[in-house]
């Protein structure tokens, strides 16, 4: 299978370029923000163009993948890798990250820079490739990874999912401060998925800690309600499923 970059992706650039040459070249000059933001546009539009234009290519097959993108041009042959996980970013401000491909390198093979972390057992990791641009679905690279991967490939997000679902919360006025909802949900749902006792109690009581403490309010944050919900019922699995690990 074949990764490919999504359409369009030259065209904010250009439109970026194009807007810093239409303040400099007409009008009645305005000064130097003006001059600025009209440098600012093109330099910006430049450089995100020189990346859109970058050579690319990433394949997924029976030997394993062939990467070429900035930083990592080589093949990996899957005897290299440890594990290839496909993972998704805590969201940020409520707003859903885009999914990335990580490698765990094999015992003494040498990828590129170890410049992430296995979301379970926060073993070193290389992220590949940033999923945000790339036409393929997560779904279909997760369907050809676990083709060819097999044992060395994990869907973390799915992972996550199946030990805790992510909760449905709104945004409103006056609502708990998202990015800390955030984490503490994605810290019990990495914890569960873990499948270790000790990492499930330390969440647990991190939990009840920071509810203790006083979530913080902002003015635009998740629904209080639907919060100590989803927390009750995070706290509730991670103290069932960590007293089912103890009894075993």
């Amino acid at each position: 299978m074949e990764l490919h970059r999504r359409p369009g992706r030259h065209l904010l650039p250009a439109i970026c370029i194009l807007a810093g040459i239409v303040l400099l070249t007409v009008g009645d000059g305005g000064g130097l923000l003006r001059t600025l933001v009209a440098l600012g546009g093109i330099a910006l539009g430049v450089v995100v163009l020189v990346g859109a234009l970058r050579p690319f290519r990433f394949v997924v097959d029976a030997d394993g993948l062939t990467v070429r993108r900035p930083g990592l041009r080589r093949a990996i042959r899957w005897p290299e890798l440890a594990a290839v996980v496909l993972d998704q970013p805590a969201p940020r401000s409520g707003v859903p990250a885009a999914p990335r491909l990580l490698a765990v390198p094999a015992t003494g093979a040498g990828i590129g820079p170890l410049d992430a972390r296995h979301p379970l057992d926060d073993r070193p990791a290389v992220e590949l490739l940033d999923l945000a641009g790339i036409r393929e679905s997560p779904e279909e690279i997760a369907t050809a990874l676990a083709r060819y991967a097999g044992d060395r490939f994990l869907d973390a997000r799915a992972l996550r999912r199946g030990a805790f679902p992510d909760p449905d919360l709104t945004l409103g006025l006056r609502g708990y401060r998202v990015d800390v909802v955030d984490a503490l949900i994605r810290r019990g749902q990495e914890a569960l998925a873990s499948g270790d006792p000790t990492r499930r109690r330390t969440a647990g009581s991190e939990i009840a800690q920071a509810r203790q403490a006083g979530l913080p309010v902002d003015l635009r944050g998740y629904g209080t309600l639907e919060v100590d919900q989803a927390l009750d019922a995070l706290a509730a699995a991670l103290t069932d499923e960590a007293a089912d690990q103890d009894a075993s």
